[in-house]
């Protein structure tokens, strides 16, 4: 669908923050690690806040996606607040072998991206990891696509340690907020109003009779 380039830095058109969100110990690290580099890690929990930059060539367009690992600590959980801020998209992950990751999705993340996200027309997606222990899915794929349709959210299942599906996640997100027309004018602002230069102003018809 898409493809993908290293951290360097680079022209791109569009400029997205995206978070990544839910429990602690679901993979969210280990997903932005499998995107980014394409390897496979047993990562740390994460403390507070980390985020890398990625950049993608979807539909058409080069994008530079800044993505925030958020820590899912009850007590590291007051730190994100601030990082809701301008965020384009949000993926918020469950484990699909530990149903309390998923329930804590209605019960607890959804409210939290309410409460917090500073744009009305951020896109959400619902994205479910571990999908390669299969024999220990306590969480059907059908339940997942119910509750992203509950809320409104896109969705998507994946797996960090195989890759399955992972760029994906990005790419559909991607996609589903370059629909946005708030957001894409916001961007154009950012880049310079590159796609509305100011108006040339025409020359004094008096001034050189």
């Amino acid at each position: 669908m898409g493809s993908s380039q290293g951290q360097s830095s680079g022209s791109y058109d569009l400029s997205f923050k995206i978070l990544l969100i839910g429990d602690s110990g679901v993979g969210k690290s280990s997903i932005l690690a499998s995107f980014i580099s394409n390897t496979v890690e047993n990562l740390p929990p994460t403390i507070g806040v980390d985020f890398k930059i990625k950049l993608l060539t979807v539909g058409g367009k080069k994008l530079k996606l800044t993505i925030w690992d958020t820590a899912g600590q009850e007590r590291y959980r007051t730190l994100t607040s601030t990082y809701y801020r301008g965020a384009q998209g949000i993926i918020l992950v469950y484990d699909v072998t530990r149903r309390d990751t998923f329930t804590n999705l209605s019960d607890l993340w959804a409210k939290e991206v309410e409460l917090y996200s500073t744009n009305q027309d951020c896109v959400k997606m619902l994205v479910g990891n571990k999908v390669d222990m299969a024999s220990e899915r306590v969480v059907s794929r059908e339940e997942g696509i119910a509750l992203a349709k509950e809320l409104g959210y896109l969705f998507l299942e994946c797996s960090a340690r195989t890759g399955e599906n992972v760029e994906q996640c990005f790419e559909e997100l991607a996609l589903k907020i370059m629909e946005v027309p708030s957001i894409l004018e916001q961007e154009s602002a950012k880049k310079g109003d590159i796609l509305n230069p100011e108006p040339v102003v025409p020359p004094d018809d008096n001034c050189c009779t």
